[in-house]
């Protein structure tokens, strides 16, 4: 496909006027204003001619258009009313070779989709990214890959290993999924209005098949919640109110091969599925199975 016109700062700015729109904080709106970071993360991205791509808070377009220049469709999930009316309108005047549908949700809130996105690729309100992230990979399992762009603190913590210092729930719940890994920074002014934090871009891939079902899944987080809520202590004394008490919690870890004096951030997402299958085989649910 042919690359499709990009919006530039004044082009953005001119449509926030028209829209009269103020980019608010509460929504975690900052508008994307340079085209070449757009290309950066298309290019990052890998998108085939046929591809469907469901992009979150596209806002006033920016991304858009470089999606629909290389994609065959685009699900755009916008919550602002004014922006998903006016996203349409912007696309048609550019007239990119791919087909855009807007959905006027909150993507924390959307469980269905009219089409089967294969990728993942935004700008993430950063005030939600990480549960929107796990909201979108619990949902749409035909998501196989994608690139997000996130609060840089919050990416590293996304991509981290066990044993990091930024390694925690995020990157365990995050595991479950797929491999994560960062692509490389992205500087404040690239963003009108400029934020106050630094900015990332991280990709993944989804694993070929999950480890588990919904029940494992739940319990697993369950488990990861309990362990990173008190990460300075040992995980027989963090998960003593999950599992029962403290020499009950030290049986199940032994069982499942974990030290009970190792700390969450040790723990790999392979390691938290033992645990939690050990409880099980115990009889004990780590969570709720509503």
């Amino acid at each position: 496909m042919k690359p499709s016109p990009l919006l530039g700062p004044a082009e953005i700015r001119d449509l926030a006027a028209l829209l009269d729109i103020q980019p608010t904080k509460k929504l975690g709106q900052n508008f994307l204003i340079d085209a070449n970071v757009v290309r950066r993360i298309v290019k990052i991205a890998r998108l085939e001619a046929s591809d469907t791509v469901l992009e979150v808070g596209p806002g006033l377009g920016s991304l858009t258009l470089g999606l629909l220049g290389s994609a065959a469709e685009v699900i755009a999930v916008e919550i602002d009313a004014r922006l998903a009316a006016q996203l349409p309108l912007t696309v048609e005047q550019f007239d990119p070779p791919g087909r855009l549908t807007v959905i006027r949700a909150d993507a924390m809130k959307v469980e269905s989709l009219p089409g089967t996105p294969d990728h993942l690729v935004a700008n993430l309100p950063y005030n939600i990214s990480v549960p929107v992230l796990l909201h979108l990979m619990e949902h749409f399992p035909s998501l196989r890959s994608g690139v997000v762009m996130v609060q840089s603190e919050v990416g590293h913590r996304l991509a981290a290993a066990p044993g990091s210092k930024v390694y925690g729930s995020p990157s365990v719940k995050a595991a479950w999924y797929g491999t994560w890994q960062t692509a490389g920074p992205v500087s404040r002014q690239v963003f009108w209005p400029v934020p106050n934090v630094d900015s990332v871009l991280v990709s993944f891939q989804r694993h070929e098949t999950q480890p588990g079902d919904e029940t494992l899944r739940r319990q697993v987080f369950h488990l990861v919640d309990a362990a990173f809520g008190q990460r300075r202590k040992m995980m027989r004394q963090a998960l003593s109110h999950v599992l029962g008490d403290s020499q009950t919690a030290s049986e199940i870890l032994q069982s499942a091969g974990i030290a009970p004096t190792e700390r969450g951030e040790q723990l790999t997402v392979e390691d938290f599925i033992k645990l939690a299958q050990a409880a099980r085989q115990r009889g004990i649910s780590p969570a709720p199975l509503h």
